[in-house]
Parts: structure tokens; C-alpha cells; sequence
């Protein structure tokens, strides 16, 4: 092979390594869009992930001012990317690690984690910012409870976007030769963006415009706050929280425009990219990059977009790129046919749902003609569609339970019903879900889209 790029650095530490990561421009996903799209590979980070400069920064800060001392424990809430380059660091200085992770987290990000040793404690993804069980309120307990804990607090800590101001930033600008014209990046701690974007904002004397991609449903951008399927970006807001905290990490001032960004195009994108451009891209990456392509689109040649990958593909493998949960998702279809989506009556009314928290009395009296005798039973939030995120599913209820329940009673809900992809083979759908004679879910792109009744398949 002939060498292409300067021999790598030696470091004295792994902990050198951190930042530096190459640009790469895309040519095969552009689809005739003549401006250079390049993506910022954090994914090059030692640990894997752009959030390693961010762990580094925490650790060392936290060091120099004595609040993490010899023989000290990191905290920290994370969906994992945090949490991986703070094991990193930790394992490299000494320090026990505590990492309180949401339950929706990825396997390979779980497991990560433990092999760098840190305990890893898992929690609800889906519960009020107030909630105990929330991974910030039980990262805080735990750290205060535990003599010489330490929390990380990422979405606190002024070093989080620091650290991108003073790295991240200068390196685009570098690598560019000064003509980066549009950053590309996701929120979610809001640091990566916030730091970089001051930068890049300060040197170009405002002339690089500032894009943020972000889920379609992120309050971030003003979706309704319903879960999302693709990890570490954006803002979930869970319909009981009392006061919607944004991270204090994150300036919104920096950011010229949204992108909002459906799951299905993220997922498909990042697929897509491994089979054409050779690149692994997780899917808070295939978030950006969607924006980005959709940003360069409309552009100039002369224009130079930059997207920050914030990690691999690789923490994903059983999701994004496993055949038959994207399938299962709704996000591609299988091979054979026919599909669920072929069988799925015509006639047949829209998603009927009944939102937690109602009367039985309310929810009969609201049922529209024709509605399936099983209902599923959803968080009470002002969703923007008529579907809704299957992560809102918390169970279902039969119109009879319904009738023979009080009138001023609240809905009960029972067992959540089985779901089947959209794009799902129907011989494969009803071999997969057992038969218990209620009506099956529709999910498409992560999102409940109908109710059929089981024999619609056969």
C-alpha cells in the first residue's frame, strides 16, 4: 500500500492521543452535490468517541483544582460515550470509576465500559428529570454519598465545551486552511458545539454558519420531546418533568439553524455510508451527516462543510447495522415479501391511543367508530403527529376492562402489545410474535404508526 499520510505521532501516554482526528471528505453519499462535505472523525479518539476530549478535560481540571484526588472515584450520568472516555482516563490515573447508564444504551457501549473496569449502574431511560432514578439525580447521590467521589457533571462542567474551543475549533480551521464555511454538529450535552462553534465563530469573524442537527422529536429544536432511537444527541423530555433543565454546557446562542433530523434517514444514512464510503458511523453521526448533505446540497463548490462524526458504528453493531432490528424497527424491509406492509387494510382508521393518567369514562367516551378492542396506552405528552414514539408505549387496555372499569377511574394499563416492523415479512412476523389474540402494533422508522388485528396478516 502506498503511504498516504505522515507517519503517526509517538506519545508517552495514551491520554496524548486524544484529538488530532482527521477530516475525510465523502464522495460516494453526495449524490452530485458539488460542495466538499468532510466529516471530522472523533471516532479516531483513543477510546472512540469525540467525547474522550472531554473526559480528559473533566479529569485533569478536576486534578488541578483538588477536587479529584489520589485514590478518588469518578462519577458520572452518561449514555455512554462520556462514560467510555472517563473509564478510559480513570483506568489510566488511578481512579475507580461509577458510570450510571440508561437501560436503552447499546450493548457494546455496556460492555465497553466494563472492560475498561468501571462499575457500571444501570437505570430507566425514560423517567422525569426530578426522578431519583434518572441518571444525573442518581450519578449526583451516588458521588455525594461516597468519600473522595468525584461527578464528572458534563453537563455542568465549563471544561466540556472548553476544551472544543480550544481543540477542536482550531483543528477544523487548520485542516481547512481557513475555508471552512459550515460546522455540522449534533447536541446533546451541547458542548462539542458550543466550544467549537465560539472558535470557529471568533476566527472567521462570523463568516462560518453554524448548523445543529438534531432528532425530529428533540426539544431541542422544538420537537415534542417523545423518545428517539438514535443515542447520545439531542434533548428527551419526559411529560411529567416539572422543570426542563438544558445543560448548561450547551450556548444556543452559537447555533445559526436547526436541522431536524427523522430517525429512519440517520439510520439508513449511517448503513448506507459503511457500504459506499467504508466508513462505521454511529448514529448520533448519521444525525449530523443527514443535516450535513442536506445543508451542501444548496451550496456553492467553493463551499466546504464540515460534519463531526462523534463516534463509530462499531458501539452499534446490534442496531444500526443488524439486519433484523431495523427491520423489526421499521427502518429497512426484508428481503422476501410480502411484507406487512403489503397486507395492512386500506380502510382501516388511523392510530387510536389512550394516554396515561385518563378516565375510563373520558377514553369511551372520545373512541372513534371502528376502533380495535385492544388499545395502547401511551405517555400523555401534545404529540406533533398521529404516530407516536414507541418508547411512549407503557401498555395497553381493552375497551371491555374499559366498560367494566369505574367511569372516573384512572386507565389501567396491562401487558404492552407485540409490534411488527413495517417493512417486516408477514411469514417472518407471525412466526416471531406469539399469538394471545390482541392486535398487533405497526412500527415504522421507531414509531407506532398503527393497530391490525393479528388475522389482517394471514
Amino acid at each position: 500500500m502506498e503511504q498516504t499520510a505522515s507517519p503517526g505521532a509517538v506519545h508517552e501516554s495514551l491520554t496524548d492521543g486524544i484529538g488530532a482526528t482527521p477530516l475525510v471528505r465523502l464522495d460516494r453519499v453526495v449524490d452530485g452535490t458539488t460542495a466538499a462535505v468532510y466529516v471530522k472523525a472523533e471516532y479516531a479518539n483513543p477510546g472512540g468517541s469525540v467525547k474522550d476530549r472531554a473526559a480528559y478535560a473533566m479529569v485533569t481540571a478536576a486534578e488541578r483544582d483538588g477536587r479529584l484526588r489520589p485514590g478518588g472515584t469518578v462519577f458520572e450520568g452518561t449514555s455512554g460515550n462520556t462514560g467510555i472516555g472517563l473509564a478510559m482516563v480513570a483506568a489510566r490515573r488511578g481512579y475507580r470509576c461509577v458510570l450510571v447508564v440508561p437501560d436503552r444504551t447499546a450493548a457494546e457501549k455496556i460492555a465497553l465500559l466494563r472492560a475498561y473496569g468501571a462499575d457500571v449502574v444501570l437505570t430507566p431511560g425514560t423517567v422525569p428529570q426530578h426522578d431519583p432514578r434518572h441518571v444525573r439525580r442518581l450519578a449526583e447521590r451516588l458521588a455525594a454519598e461516597t468519600d473522595g467521589g468525584w461527578l464528572a457533571d458534563q453537563y455542568t462542567n465549563p471544561a466540556n465545551p472548553l476544551i472544543h474551543e480550544h481543540t477542536t475549533g482550531p483543528e477544523i480551521w487548520a485542516q481547512t486552511g481557513g475555508r471552512v464555511t459550515h460546522l455540522v454538529a449534533g447536541v446533546g450535552t451541547g458542548g462539542t458545539i458550543s466550544g467549537t462553534a465560539r472558535y470557529l465563530h471568533a476566527v472567521s469573524d462570523g463568516r462560518v454558519r453554524v448548523v445543529a442537527a438534531d432528532p425530529a422529536t428533540s426539544r431541542y429544536s422544538g420537537g415534542d420531546g417523545s423518545p428517539y432511537t438514535v443515542e447520545a444527541v439531542g434533548h428527551y423530555l419526559h411529560p411529567d418533568t416539572v422543570v426542563d433543565e438544558w445543560p448548561e454546557t450547551y450556548d444556543s446562542s452559537v447555533v445559526d439553524e436547526f436541522v431536524q433530523v427523522p430517525d429512519g434517514d440517520a439510520v439508513r444514512l449511517v448503513r448506507r455510508v459503511a457500504r459506499e464510503e467504508g466508513m462505521l458511523l454511529g448514529g448520533s453521526s448519521g444525525t449530523a451527516l443527514v443535516a450535513g448533505l442536506q445543508v451542501a446540497a444548496g451550496l456553492r463548490p467553493d463551499a466546504v462543510v464540515v460534519v463531526i462524526a462523534p463516534d463509530s458504528g462499531r458501539a452499534y453493531l446490534s442496531k444500526y447495522f443488524d439486519d433484523d432490528w431495523c427491520i423489526r424497527l421499521g427502518f429497512v424491509d426484508a428481503a422476501d415479501g410480502p411484507l406487512v406492509r403489503d397486507v395492512l387494510p386500506a380502510a382501516a382508521p388511523g392510530l387510536v391511543v389512550v394516554p396515561v393518567g385518563r378516565s375510563a369514562g373520558e377514553v369511551l367516551a372520545g373512541l372513534p367508530a371502528g376502533a380495535p378492542d385492544v388499545l395502547p396506552v401511551v405517555a400523555d405528552r401534545d404529540a406533533t403527529g398521529p404516530d407516536r414514539a414507541s418508547g411512549d408505549v407503557v401498555g395497553a387496555v381493552s375497551v371491555a376492562d374499559l366498560r367494566a372499569a369505574p367511569a372516573d377511574g384512572p386507565v389501567q394499563p396491562g401487558p404492552l402489545l407485540a409490534t411488527v416492523g413495517i417493512g417486516e415479512s408477514v411469514a417472518g412476523a407471525l412466526d416471531r410474535v406469539p399469538d394471545d389474540g390482541r392486535p398487533l402494533l405497526v412500527v415504522a422508522d421507531g414509531r407506532i404508526v398503527r393497530s391490525i388485528p393479528r388475522p389482517a396478516l394471514t
